[in-house]
């Protein structure tokens, strides 16, 4: 165990009141499940979280384990109980170290130490951290997600009596009846067989609005096409008036309002962070793809359906929003044919295909997404965004949470050469440039 904490946390650690902890004594305690709360010190929202995390902590360790010192260590003589086989580690996106002091001063948990800045941005980046608060949990021996909305977690199960709140399969959450909007009572059985698609949305959000209309019709030529597929709405409506306002425009199915707690798990089970978003399963509960908001905006006609992940996409306005998810291989051409973008995409699918496989065996996420940009208004507010040369071809590397960029520009670019930029990026041997 303590091998992968090391790798993902470094040798140490720091209570709140400075105290350094080594990280391998984790292991010597016994935690079996590690919280990682990223969050920083001027968000209100991250204030009160750690108000009540602090709540929480100490009923699931009891107050006699609620602190992380060295006390607690590999010399205390009982098994620790299977709740309290918990640790929580804070990752701060703080950048004035005393700000960072004030706010960790109180917490009982421990904290990657602030010069850690490095590591810190690593750990965002590989878990897709897009918002704050946000409480992740994993398997403290195998790296594994179990848990991606842990901020729900604390709301729902306030005394841990479903710890350590592992994934359900999604026929278990969904289980109960569903509405069609004109009353009619279906069970979820029904789905059996059927691609599903889970959308998490409200009327007050613009964006799902837009998005809604969008889906209406990629719904109704899907079913036309004779695919087995059915959509599941799951609201984030602040009263049930505004949710049947809202499921009276969808010809689909939806949780019932009244049953919280069932569209509650639904957002635990895939941790959404943010709507609309469109989550795309096969007939066993599979995820296929969590962009199917991304999918059906580009996918007019539905040809793709049911959108199995590419390992290359072609940079849009409707994709565009992925560069915020973590570091991206962007090749930009010289040229709107689209011949040109697909011999780009040919040329560094093959790399892609091994990444995405390496880390999909470990059950994680792939460090990298892979694109290819044409010319046109998007690709040139990007280039003069991130300051990118005109050149091209041009091969780099977007790394816009870090602002740091990555530009490797040469006369041809080959598999080889692409091959050898990933690699040295995953090594961290590449030298960044500010964005």
């Amino acid at each position: 165990m303590s091998g992968f904490l090391e790798e993902l946390l470094g040798e140490k650690l720091v209570t709140g009141g400075g105290e350094e902890v080594d990280v391998h004594s984790l292991g010597a305690r016994g935690i079996s499940l590690l919280g990682l709360y990223f969050g920083c010190s001027l968000s209100a929202p991250c204030a009160q979280l750690s108000a009540s995390l602090a709540a929480f902590y100490g009923r699931l360790r009891g107050d006699a384990a609620a602190g992380p010192g060295p006390g607690a260590g590999a010399g205390a003589a009982a098994e620790p109980e299977p709740r309290r086989r918990l640790e929580i580690v804070f990752v701060s996106s703080d950048q004035d170290q005393r700000q960072w002091q004030d706010f960790v001063r109180d917490m009982p948990w421990l904290a990657l130490p602030y010069k850690e800045k490095h590591r810190k941005l690593k750990l965002w980046n590989k878990y897709r951290i897009s918002n704050i608060p946000s409480l992740i949990f994993l398997d403290a021996t195998t790296g594994k997600v179990v848990c991606r909305n842990g901020l729900l977690v604390i709301r729902d199960d306030p005394e841990g009596l479903e710890f350590p709140w592992g994934p359900k399969p999604f026929r278990e959450v969904i289980a109960g009846p569903l509405l069609r909007n004109n009353g009619q009572s279906l069970e979820s059985s029904s789905l059996e067989g059927s691609h599903v698609g889970v959308y998490f949305s409200a009327h007050w959000c613009p964006p799902c609005r837009s998005l809604t209309r969008v889906l209406v019709e990629s719904y109704r030529k899907i079913k036309e096409a004779g695919q087995s597929f059915e959509i599941i709405f799951v609201s984030a409506d602040r009263s049930e008036e505004s949710f049947k306002q809202y499921f009276s425009e969808m010809p689909w199915l939806a949780v019932p309002y009244t049953d919280e707690a069932r569209r509650s798990r639904l957002n635990r089970l895939y941790g959404i962070q943010g709507i609309p978003t469109l989550i795309v399963l096969d007939p066993q509960g599979e995820v296929i793809t969590r962009q199917g908001r991304v999918e059906v905006l580009n996918d007019e006609d539905c040809r793709g359906f049911p959108w199995h992940p590419k390992p290359v996409l072609e940079l849009s306005d409707s994709n565009a929003t992925q560069l915020n998810e973590g570091p991206c291989l962007v090749l930009f051409v010289d040229s709107e044919d689209d011949g040109e973008s697909e011999a780009a995409k040919q040329l560094i699918q093959p790399i892609a295909e091994k990444i995405i496989a390496k880390y999909k065996a470990k059950e994680e996420e792939a460090p990298l997404l892979f694109f290819v940009a044409g010319e046109d208004d998007m690709t040139d507010s990007l280039r003069d965004y991130t300051n990118l040369p005109e050149a091209a071809p041009l091969l780099t590397i977007l790394d816009m949470s870090a602002r740091a960029k990555y530009v490797m520009d040469v006369e041809e670019i080959t598999p080889a050469i692409v091959e050898a930029f990933v690699n040295d990026f995953l090594a961290e041997k590449l030298k960044p440039e500010p964005i």
